[in-house]
């Protein structure tokens, strides 16, 4: 019966890929999201705390038009770092609603130690926490108190 299951999910992994778009893929993992002008963003989606840590860290650039959306399980006032982020980032906090109730522009890579590097956000209650390359919020007019959809 092991066997059997194994074999079904190996010939699922193997139609997807043989579907010969990387864009099928790409979508099962993220989510659009779309800004108040109507610029959509495609987002990773993170919800496993092990991949919220490891969030951006190690990655060389963020398309324009990408992101990473980090979905907690209940409001909080979450707090992110740069740590081996290697590239500028918009972090945008969003509470239940999706409305925008924090930003930091342009947040600076940390290449110091681990306990040396800032933490950013954590003011206000959010639940959603988007990432955009640095300038992209202001680029698209991002505000305190917009709502973003998801």
């Amino acid at each position: 019966m092991r066997r059997t299951i194994k074999t079904v999910i190996a010939c699922a992994v193997l139609a997807l890929a043989g579907c010969g778009s990387k864009t099928a893929l790409d979508e099962y993992y993220t989510q659009v999201v779309t800004l108040p002008n109507g610029k959509e963003i495609r987002a990773e989606v993170m919800t496993d705390r092990t991949d919220m840590m490891r969030g951006m860290m190690f990655r060389d650039s963020l398309a324009p038009d990408r992101g990473m959306l980090f979905i907690h399980d209940r409001p909080d006032r979450h707090t992110y770092w740069m740590y081996q982020v290697r590239i500028p980032l918009d972090i945008v906090w969003m509470d239940g609603n999706r409305r925008i109730v924090e930003i930091s522009a342009n947040t600076p890579p940390c290449k110091s130690q681990a306990s040396k590097c800032p933490q950013y956000g954590g003011k206000e209650m959010s639940q959603y926490v988007l990432e955009l390359a640095g300038s992209v919020a202001a680029q698209h007019g991002l505000r305190l108190g917009d709502r973003l959809a998801f």
